[in-house]
This record gives structure tokens, sequence and C-alpha cells, in this order.
């Protein structure tokens, strides 16, 4: 378990920390010159039967509350430290609003040098504490006098707190290490310390660091002070990293060092704010703040979602916006202090770590965020796929809540949902969007029994519930293969459904295309046919960009139509012609002339399936099919 001590300047903490260990936490030597503490400092305590207490020794001076802010949000345990000297005093209590906004509810109070006060003034301290404490999560915590010269009390409260039981962090996750501190040990390299904030991290592990994304392997580490080969969430650890472009430069506290699954930097968090009750006046939409996340201190915005202002002591969901990308996962808790950085002003709960920048009020999404507020909670996956929007990424939902497959998989069985591709869906919302392709298809069909079919987009915005273009996309391919529906030249139609022609337009079409057949590379055009069958060319120019639209032909150029296979043809005949082929070359190829040639080209080159350059193109690989695989 990791313990963070809190209070005021000068009340006792580092000497209390080296009474339970032994250690001195102050490490730096502006530190020992003034006599007090300016960074994090750290210490553990073994008690000989493989238990550990690890100690985080915080800053108690108003100047150096980022710092103090950097390690509290590692720990497991408070220990609030007030000197019975001098009582309650400005920076207690800020660090108590701290701990509380973390959502600790786990510490002891240490009441420090009680030698110096005897035991009215004991009880009179132990009476304001109590108050203090009762409307945070350290309510009924208990207060214990102790004195670091002495000796009194240091044992017992070394016992309570290993009472408190151990870290309950999440070990089943992927890899996440808050860093508050790098540096270069000669003959080892970079070192990075942190507090692991989920998963495991073991020796060659290949991890990332973010938000920069550089790539980085554990040489070795040490977990709550001793070498190991596996670090767990909850333990302290330092971790020697070796990468192509790793430097102690190119490491800041605040970066997260996290199995690559987790690399997904991010500057909009949504989340559940709470503004302080001793805040004196309303947090107003889009206020300036300094945000302190994991160990990052960033700046950003404050964009209210249910209204424009945010009274003391109430909660509102909210936007942070930031201007510079963190590391950050549904469940983190965030310090918001104001835009001097003189007091803390709140806090807030990560609710969705990927915010949208835009629609971040419509209902739709404020009801997701009210169903996704309670993070840890088992049936959050159901909850979600019952609101309006049917539907979860499944990647992004286990990115977010740093699940793995297995158990990402359990929990969507477990709400009776069903995967499609990357979707999760609940049975009934399959079935009504099933019967709500038909419904619109078979409506389109009646209304328009001479057309093909919708393209899909316009069947998407047709349909009564409206899903995003990748859900949709996930939902037509399983009608698709389960023959509900069908996919022809780029429509989509009921398996009944076919275009016919009327017995005019049909007997033309077998003409034309025993034309196009015979003349495949070379094919007459629309005015041709007009002249040849004594037929008006608006008509044959409607009719050949209605069997367009089927997929039977394809309009290369105005008025210049081939059939389908043809066009497969003349893709694969350039692509033989290997790279770097020029026009006349093509034009040998199929003997159609150099204007036609021209013409198919340049259709190539819009298409993709040809790149130009100067007088030379050749083909691309990956568009070679699109038209279908030439006829043999």
């Amino acid at each position: 378990m990791i313990v963070g001590t809190a209070g005021h300047i000068d009340h006792g903490k580092t000497a209390l920390v080296k009474a339970l260990t032994g250690v001195d936490a102050d490490r730096l030597k502006e530190e020992k010159a003034r006599g007090i503490t300016i960074d994090l400092g750290y210490a553990y305590s073994d008690l000989g039967d493989g238990r550990q207490l690890g100690f985080v020794d915080v800053p108690g001076h108003e100047r150096f509350v980022h710092n103090m802010l950097a390690g509290a949000t590692g720990i497991d345990a408070a220990l609030l430290v007030v000197s019975a000297a001098e009582g309650i005093k400005p920076q207690t209590v800020e660090h108590l609003q701290i701990l509380d906004l973390l959502g600790l509810d786990r510490g002891v109070v240490a009441l420090t040098k009680a030698d110096l006060a005897d035991d009215d003034e004991l009880l009179g301290r132990m009476a304001e504490i109590e108050a203090l404490l009762c409307t945070t999560g350290l309510a009924g915590a208990e207060i214990m006098p102790v004195s670091a010269l002495t000796g009194r009390g240091v044992d017992e409260l070394k016992a309570r707190l290993l009472a408190l039981g151990e870290s309950a962090r999440n070990t089943a996750g992927f890899a996440r290490l808050a860093v508050d501190r790098c540096f270069v040990l000669p003959g080892a390299g970079v070192v990075v310390t942190g507090t692991a904030h989920a998963g495991e991290i073991r020796v060659d592990d290949r991890l990332l660091l973010t938000p920069s994304g550089l790539e980085a392997r554990v040489r070795s580490l040490h977990a709550q002070n001793r070498p190991a080969e596996i670090g767990r969430a909850g333990e302290r650890c330092a971790l020697n990293l070796a990468g192509p472009k790793l430097s102690r430069e190119a490491v800041r506290r605040g970066d997260w060092v996290v199995g690559p699954e987790l690399h997904m930097p991010t500057d909009r968090l949504d989340v559940r704010l709470r503004l302080l009750a001793s805040e004196p006046q309303a947090l107003r939409h889009w206020s300036p703040a300094h945000v302190h996340i994991g160990a990052a201190h960033v700046m950003g915005r404050v964009a209210l979602l249910r209204g424009d202002r945010l009274a003391p002591g109430e909660t509102m969901l909210a936007q942070l916006v930031l201007e510079e990308k963190v590391g950050a996962l549904a469940g983190d808790r965030v310090i918001l202090r104001d835009p001097s950085a003189t007091r803390t002003i709140g806090g807030a709960t990560v609710v969705d770590p990927f915010g949208p920048p835009r629609n971040r009020r419509t209902p739709r999404r404020l009801a997701e965020l009210d169903a996704m507020a309670a993070w840890d909670d088992d049936d959050l996956l159901g909850r979600f796929l019952a609101l309006e929007a049917g539907h979860a990424d499944l990647a992004r939902f286990g990115l977010a809540h740093n699940l793995r497959q297995a158990e990402l998989e359990r929990m969507l069985a477990a709400a009776n949902g069903v995967r499609v591709q990357g979707f999760g869906f609940l049975e009934a919302t399959l079935e009504a969007a099933r019967r709500d392709i038909a419904d619109t298809l078979a409506a389109f069909h009646e209304n328009s029994p001479d057309a093909p079919g919708l393209q899909p987009e316009r069947l998407r915005l047709a349909m009564r519930r409206r899903f995003p273009v990748p859900a949709f996309r996930a939902l037509l391919e399983r009608e698709v293969a389960a023959k509900t529906v069908a996919l022809d030249g780029g429509f989509v139609r009921l398996p009944g459904h076919s275009l016919r022609l009327g017995a005019r337009d049909e007997a033309l079409w077998r003409k034309i295309s025993a034309d196009l057949a015979r003349e495949r590379f070379r094919p007459p055009r629309v005015r041709d046919f007009a002249q040849t069958y004594g037929e008006a060319e608006p008509q044959v120019r409607k009719l050949l960009r209605q069997l367009a639209r089927l997929g039977r032909v394809v309009e290369v150029a105005p008025d210049q139509f081939f059939l389908r296979p043809a066009v497969a043809q003349m893709i694969a005949a350039a692509d033989a012609l290997g790279p770097d082929f020029t026009a006349a070359q093509f034009r040998d190829r199929l003997d159609n002339g150099r204007k036609v040639a021209i013409q198919v080209l340049e259709f190539f080159d819009r298409h993709g399936i040809t790149v130009r350059r100067g007088d030379l193109r050749r083909t691309v690989p990956q568009k070679l099919g699109q038209y279908g695989p030439p006829p043999g």
C-alpha cells in the first residue's frame, strides 16, 4: 500500500515519515538547507513479514501544491498530519480538500508534536479535526497523537496504517504507470519512477510513453524499492528504460508509461465536476483552470454541459478542453485550481476520456454520459447499449475502461449483447434495425419501382434510428450476409425486388449490349446507338444510365459506356504493361484509338486505379479489383 502525507508546512510530515521508516525523504540539497520539503520524497518501511508500507512525502507550502498533487494521485491511503502545537492551518484544509476530491476514504490523522501539548490541548485539537473531517471521505478516521522526537505513538500509528489493508488497484488491465520523476543513472541510462495505477509491468516488456508515443523497453525494475521481475498496480516502481529515441529530456513529469493498447492521448475529457462549497462564487462556462490529472499539470478550459454556471458545492457534467494532450482513462480523478494557481477550486472524475469536439450538449450525448458516470459498475456496458444510440464501439469502450478482450467479452455476454464486427448491440436492437432496413427499402421500392434500390448512405439517413456510418456499415454487411437484403452495383434492395425494363427498353438493350460486347474496347457512343436504332438520344442516355446504376455498364466519359467486364479487362491490360507505361502503349495494347485510350486512362486516374506522373502512369494494386476480376 502507498501512503501519502498531507498537511501544512512545518507540521512534521517528513520527520514522521523518518520515524516510521528510518528514511529521510528530503533528498534535495535545497530541502536540507531550508529545512522544508519542496518536491516529492519517498520512503519504505519493511516489516520483515513480507508486508511493506510505501510513503510519498509531499511538500506543505502553498507554493508547492502542484508538486503535492503529482504525488497525491497515486496514493491508496492518506496520512493527514496536524501539529498539536498549531492546529488546523490553511494548507491542512486545502490538502484535505484535495484528498476528498481524489475520492480517498482510507486514512489516519497524525496529531504530531504531541510532546508540546498537554492532554487538554490534545483533546481540543482532536475535536477540531473531527469537525473538519466530518463532511469528507475521511470522516471517522482515527486521530492518533504522535511525537517523532520521543517516539510516542509511532509504532501504534504504523500498525493502524497496516490495518487499512492493501492497495485495491486493478491488476487485470493493461500496464499503466504515472511518471513523477525521471533521471539518468551512470551505466544504466534513463530511469523513471511513479506509481503503477493498473496492470503489471515485467522486465523486457515493450511499452510506450504517453502522450509522446516514444517506445521503451524495460531493462530492469524496482518495485517498492526492491529489485523485482514484476511491478504490480498499487506499487511504486522505478523502471530502467531503453529506447531508440529515449532520453532524459524526452520524458517529463506527468507522462504515463503504458502498454501499447492504452496509448491514446486526448485533450478533451468529459467529467463529472464538483465545485468546492468554499468557493466564493459560481464557476462560469469556459472558465480557465489549472488541470491536474495523474502526475500531469496542464492548462485548460471548463465547458459546462448542463448550464452556464456551476454554483459552489454543486456537481455538473463538464468537458475539460486542454491545451496539451494527456493520458487519461475513465475513473481517473482530476483536480482543478484557479487560473492564478493560488487555491484548489474543485475536482472531477473522468467519465469519458475521449470527449467529442461537437454536439457535446445534445440530450443524446448527455444521456450517454449519465449512463457512463458509474464507470466501475459491472452493468455499465448493458446500460450503454440500451441508450438511444443503440450500440457501443467495443474497442473504444475497452480502451476507455482499460479492459482486456476477455473482460470485455464477459461484460458483453453479461449484458446479453452481440458483437457485430467491432460493435456491440443488444439482440433487440439488431432485430429492430433489421425491420427498420426492410421497412425503409420496402417503402422506397413501392414509391420508386423503376429504381434499382437505395444507395447505402441514403438508406442510413432514411432509417428511423440513425446509426453512425461505421456502425451502420457493420449492420448492413450483417444483413447482406444473412441475405435479408441484396447489394447490387452500389445499391441496396430487398431480395425480391428487381428492376424490370419495359418491353421496348429490353429489346433495345439486347441490341446495344451486343454492340458493346462486339466493340468492347471502342464502343459506340449514345448518339451512335440513337442513329443506328432510330431512337431519341435522351431515351438511349436514360436507359444506359439506369443500367449503370445497376452496375451492368460503366460511363467512362460523357455518353461513352463500356460493359463492366470490359472495364475490368482494361484495368488488367494496363497492369500487364508494368510500372511507368505511356498512353501510347495502352492504346496499342487495346487498339482502341488515342482519343478513347486517353478517356479511359483519365477515368482510371479519377478513380485512383492509376497514378500519373508526367506522361507515365502506373496501376495501384489495391484498386485492381474495383470492377471485378477480368473475364477468363
